[in-house]
Parts: structure tokens; sequence; C-alpha cells
């Protein structure tokens, strides 16, 4: 974990610092005994930075325990505890990604409603890979839109990666055939397929993408690889119901957490975690091609309970 890196995180995360840590550490400051009072003060905060009411009372009550079992009377011990219950939901239950067949590509479907930084975030993975040396082709499969068309060629030309697109309208179960067809002839080590946030047919969304999900596994039958939901952060729980609708059609591997930096909303990363049992796989901290990083944990308890005098 670089220095740099860290920084960056520090700063994107400073809204979300400055809501949660911040206004727990103002609280305790006047506070000289742990009562119920101190309880309902902190539950408000937590609900407050989109942490959800189940995994707030999860938290508090992990936190009544502790406390209890330790038998701490210092208020001002609180913040470090409420670290701990944060690190604990945040590792627990890892999900595994599964791997490739040999000689197959890395099969990586990519969902989400509009708006939220999907094609973006497929650009930005796309250079994360290819940064890494590996080849990567991209499927333009949201053919209901053709701005998402363009942009995706966009991002291909950024990240100076192959796309294969058919005309707007077109099937997009087809598009991720032959964009596996694609990168099977030409070698390719992965394989990014984007697809509709919404349709404009009377087509049922999580339909058209079970349809795209079966056909990717005729051509590959452990595919895809990876499932991975992108989640705008700035939406709050509204995300975590977007979470559950997408999980009840597909199996989601993996969050793609977007705009991050503007929000004081980030506690929505425990929610989804603790709630749905789907681990964050990447975050957005900026508009930069390389500004969407891989989640780390240890990095992020790390810069959430920073100093608060980071600069944003």
């Amino acid at each position: 974990m670089s220095e740099g890196f860290l920084g960056r995180l520090k700063q994107s995360l400073s809204k979300t610092r400055e809501s949660l840590v911040g206004k727990v550490q103002n609280v305790l400051g006047g506070k000289t005994v742990i009562d119920e009072e101190l309880y309902e003060e902190l539950e408000e905060i937590l609900i407050q930075a989109d942490i959800g009411f189940a995994t707030t009372e999860k938290i508090l009550d992990n936190l009544r325990d502790t406390i209890r079992e330790r038998k701490i009377t210092d208020p001002q011990d609180i913040v470090g505890l409420l670290k701990e219950q944060i690190e604990e939901l945040l590792i627990e239950d890892v999900q595994i990604d599964k791997e490739p067949l040999k000689n197959d590509p890395l099969v990586i479907m990519v969902v989400g409603v509009n708006g939220v930084g999907k094609t973006t975030s497929i650009g930005k993975i796309a250079n994360l890979y290819r940064s890494e040396g590996q080849r990567v082709i991209l499927g333009a499969g949201d053919t209901f839109r053709a701005a998402a068309i363009d942009q995706l060629k966009v991002w291909a030309d950024r990240a100076d990666v192959d796309i294969i697109s058919h005309q707007p309208g077109a099937d997009p179960a087809a598009v991720a055939h032959d964009t596996i067809q694609a990168a099977k002839a030409r070698g390719s080590d992965v394989v990014i397929i984007d697809t509709a946030g919404r349709l404009h047919t009377k087509v049922n969304l999580m339909e058209e993408l079970k349809k795209i999900e079966r056909v990717i596994k005729k051509s590959i039958p452990d595919g895809p690889h990876q499932t991975l939901l992108v989640l705008d952060a700035e939406t709050g729980q509204n995300a975590v119901q977007q979470a559950k609708t997408f999980s009840d059609a597909v199996d989601i591997s993996g969050i793609v957490l977007t705009k991050l930096d503007g929000t004081a909303k980030g506690g929505i990363i425990l929610a989804i975690k603790d709630t749905l049992g789907i681990p964050v796989k990447y975050i957005g901290i900026g508009e930069k091609i390389d500004d969407l990083k891989p989640f780390a944990a240890d990095a992020f308890l790390e810069a959430l309970f920073a100093d608060l005098s980071v600069s944003k």
C-alpha cells in the first residue's frame, strides 16, 4: 500500500470521516460516563452515515458486549472499539472469485443502473488489467443506448484495449457471444462485458441479464467468472436496494463503489457487506483513469480513522 494511494484515500474519505468518526469524537468529548443516552447518540450518527439500521444495531450490540466484558468505563475508548467493530464487519466471509479454466479468458460481466458510473468503471478496470500486462477486450453490451456504446469506445481508446460492438438496438447476448469468440481468437486474457442499466422496450432487464449469463456459459461453462455490480456511494441506502434487486437475478461476486470521494455516505460499504454478504472489490476515488482502486479493508480503516485535519 503506497503512501500516495493512502493519501488519496484519506482525502476521498474526508466527508465520510467527518460525518462518522468526527461526530463520534465530538459526542464523546463531552461525556464522562457510558450510558444509554450515549448509545442513542451513537446510533443516530451511524445511521446518518448510511450504515443502515440493522448494521448499526449489530455494531452497537457488539460494542455493548465488548464494553461489558472488558469493564470499560471511559467513553474516550469507544473510538478504538468502534474501529474494531468496523474491521470485523469488513474482513469476515470474504468471497473468493472463481478462476477461469486453463486456456479460457477471465470473463467479467458488469451490471448496474444507469448513472452510477458503470461504463466509466469498466474503462478503469480495463486499464488496471492492461497496466498489469493483460490483454483486455471489452464488449459493448448496453446496446439500448447509443451513447453507452460511444462512451465505452472512448474508454477503450483511453485504456488502449480492444472493443467489440454492434449497432444500437442489437441483441446484447449476441454482443457477449461475439466478444468471447473474439477474445479466444485474439488470445485475450480478460473479457469485460457491459450491460444495460435499463431497457427502452418491454423486455425485463433482469431476464435480459440472465440471458447474457446463459450465452456466456455456452462459450465458457464456468463463466462469467466475476459479476460486478456498480453502485453510486452518493445514493446511500438506495444502493443496498439496488444490490438486492440485482442479486435476485444474477450471482453478484463483488461491488464497484463509485464516487466515494464526493460523499459523506461511505458507511454504505458496511451496510452492503453486512446485509448482503457481498464484498466491495473496487472503489472510485476520483475522475482520472487510475482513480479506481481495488478495495483494501486495512487501507479503508486507516483512512477512515485518520486525523481529521487531513485536507479534503
